[in-house]
């Protein structure tokens, strides 16, 4: 590769670190209001599929980009990027706990109480979600490597599914368990939004396929790589 290329290549996967830090971040802020879509009227343990978190539909988006770094720039990408990840929430959660403990003045739009109702329990949902998160992407990239070693590079739709479907009920069953635990949401939601949650997060899984084909097709076509082969940042 060219110095030019390089520096492309670069620039790239500092993109993609920002999308994936972002879209991280926000699922967290925005994790309290919940939606509903019914596609099909189909009541699970009481509640309605899907019944999930607005902090869902950016979350899958960082399980699409991991896998595209780890096709394209390897493992230790990957897991800088996750690593990346976690600090920038525990940054935003120091924010967010500074802005709460400040009081606001008497012509403020947003009054003390109402900023705590939207963000006061953001702490403990960036916790909850931080650990299941930790959990999932780490078996998201162990899985989706691993089955890149088994099948050569080939059947790249078989790897970002599989490493994906695990990894999303890893991480819903432990934010919802943590949650529940915590006394953010009811023990009668929990089977409910685990279902919901984790049938709603495949079928995006699923949806996302192509677009992971297409981002590995223009980085091999742009850059020129080989079967299995992958960029070698600075």
């Amino acid at each position: 590769m060219t110095l030019k290329d390089k520096l492309l290549a670069q620039k790239i996967y500092l993109l993609l670190g920002a999308l994936f830090i972002t879209s991280l971040v926000v699922s967290n802020l925005i994790f309290q209001k919940f939606f509903y879509w019914y596609p099909f009227n189909i009541e699970i343990f009481g509640s309605k599929l899907f019944e999930v978190s607005v902090g869902i539909l950016p979350y899958p988006v960082t399980f699409l980009i991991t896998d595209l770094i780890s096709e394209i720039y390897g493992k230790k990408r990957a897991n800088q990027v996750v690593i990346g990840g976690i600090f920038a929430s525990f940054f935003s959660l120091l924010i967010v706990y500074t802005a709460n403990a400040v009081s606001a003045t008497s012509w403020s739009p947003v009054n003390d109480s109402l900023f705590t109702t939207v963000f006061g329990n953001t702490m403990i949902a960036v916790f909850a979600s931080m650990m299941a998160y930790l959990l999932a992407q780490l078996v998201d990239i162990q899985i989706y490597h691993f089955w890149k070693r088994v099948t050569k590079g080939k059947h790249l739709w078989l790897r970002n599914n599989f490493s994906t479907f695990l990894s999303q009920f890893v991480d819903t069953f432990s934010v919802l368990f943590l949650l529940c635990s915590f006394g953010e949401i009811g023990w009668d939601k929990f089977a409910g939004l685990l279902i919901s949650g984790f049938i709603f997060k495949v079928l995006i899984a699923i949806l996302d396929t192509p677009f992971l084909y297409l981002g590995v097709y223009l980085f091999k076509k742009r850059f020129k790589l080989k079967q299995n082969e992958e960029l070698q940042l600075l």
